[in-house]
């Protein structure tokens, strides 16, 4: 039997997040009769998600450092939050769901909840900027009720840093639709590297991912120079691009050198909506991230049977079991990267085997229906418990 009543805002900084993260959660929460709204700041997806019949109300929503940019969205969201009546907040992304929960709370929203997709503090951090980062997440956690966190380092850290306390965090993973992310044909995957100008014999190192420093790109462009003479062969697969809220981080000079080296046989697709196809064409998926939550990119991977190298960080290494479904190595580390993935290239059987176990592992463990469960039967506890059901 379906609970109705609730009226849910789901709350982001940017589209880009609306769009390709959280609508599988929506969706969930709107097939239980839950009234679902998002709030974020214009962007280039909007009116597509309103024509598919997602309602959305745009403010803006800075994310630089501006306290006074700040105050006025607090006041904006504080006005939003109070003409709309919401029953629960549900916060994502690390500004708009500190001033969003500020403003929810003075709007008197009963449930807010947050959604720790990556907590921005990590250990390669200066312990000055690490400690300030930590106390903004303590902050927050003074307005919220609820504190998901998609990594169990992260709900450990939560505890351990007096972020939340321990009966309102839960550590719910992250998942993707094993449906839509499955092993391809080899006709399939001839079909998307003919597409991409990818000789059939060649091996394809991907990563998907934002282009900007913090995902790697520099460490993967390097490796891809290093591997280059080593693997003729070998080509190099970069899908994404930066954000218009990706002020800094510019990997363009990174890039050039690329480039240089490796001509056509470095290809960049910039943002797509195929990444399964993408990821088809791909023989090893490459993530070396300085900081994560509990990346996505590496499940689809996974479920599409494919071995992973990735960084030794929180999230990636929840995720990959070193030598089993793949191979882990330092941050900022080109040369040991490059190392990982060659010994992958070099070494069929073991990435067969790899990306088999991967496969199964992400079936197990992160398969979407089941992330979304855990949060909507979650979220129904405490609506109970609050009195709202």
């Amino acid at each position: 039997m379906k609970v109705a009543g609730l009226k849910v805002c789901q709350l982001c900084a940017v589209d880009f997040t609306l769009k390709h993260f959280l609508l599988p959660l929506i969706d969930g929460m709107r097939r239980e009769g839950w009234q679902v709204v998002s709030v974020c700041s214009q962007g280039g997806h909007i009116e597509e998600l309103q024509r598919r019949g997602y309602p959305v109300i745009v403010t803006p929503i800075s994310r630089s450092l501006n306290l006074f940019a700040h105050l006025i969205s607090v006041w904006r969201l504080y006005r939003i939050f109070r003409n709309e009546r919401f029953d629960i907040l549900h916060a994502h992304t690390p500004i708009a769901a500190l001033i969003g929960r500020i403003a929810g709370r003075l709007a008197g929203i009963p449930l807010i909840i947050y959604t720790a997709h990556g907590f921005y503090f990590h250990d390669e951090m200066p312990a000055w900027k690490q400690r300030a980062f930590v106390a903004l997440e303590r902050v927050g956690g003074w307005f919220n009720d609820l504190l998901f966190t998609q990594s169990a380092e992260d709900a450990e850290a939560a505890v351990r840093e007096k972020i939340a306390v321990a009966r309102d965090v839960m550590a719910i993973g992250n998942g993707v639709d094993p449906a839509r992310f499955r092993p391809r044909s080899l006709d399939e995957i001839e079909e998307v590297r003919a597409s991409l100008d990818i000789p059939k014999s060649a091996l394809v190192v991907g990563m998907v991912g934002r282009m900007v420093r913090e995902k790697g790109c520099p460490e993967f462009l390097a490796a891809a120079r290093e591997l280059a003479g080593q693997f003729p062969d070998a080509c190099f697969l970069l899908v994404g691009d930066r954000l218009a809220s990706d002020h800094n981080d510019p990997v363009e000079d990174d890039l050039a050198e690329a480039r240089a080296v490796l001509g056509n046989r470095l290809i960049t697709t910039g943002f797509r909506s195929d990444i399964p196809d993408l990821m088809a064409a791909m023989d090893v998926f490459c993530l070396p991230s300085h900081r994560e939550g509990m990346p996505r990119t590496i499940i689809e991977a996974m479920m599409m049977g494919k071995p992973v190298v990735a960084t030794d960080i929180r999230g990636a290494r929840e995720e990959v079991v070193h030598g089993r479904t793949g191979l882990l190595v330092p941050t900022r580390a080109p040369r040991q990267l490059a190392e990982a993935i060659g010994s992958l290239l070099a070494n069929p059987e073991m990435r067969e085997g790899m990306g088999r176990q991967g496969r199964l592992r992400a079936l197990d463990l992160y398969d979407e229906s089941k992330v979304i469960a855990l949060q909507i039967n979650t979220i129904r506890h405490y609506a109970k418990q609050g009195g709202l059901l």
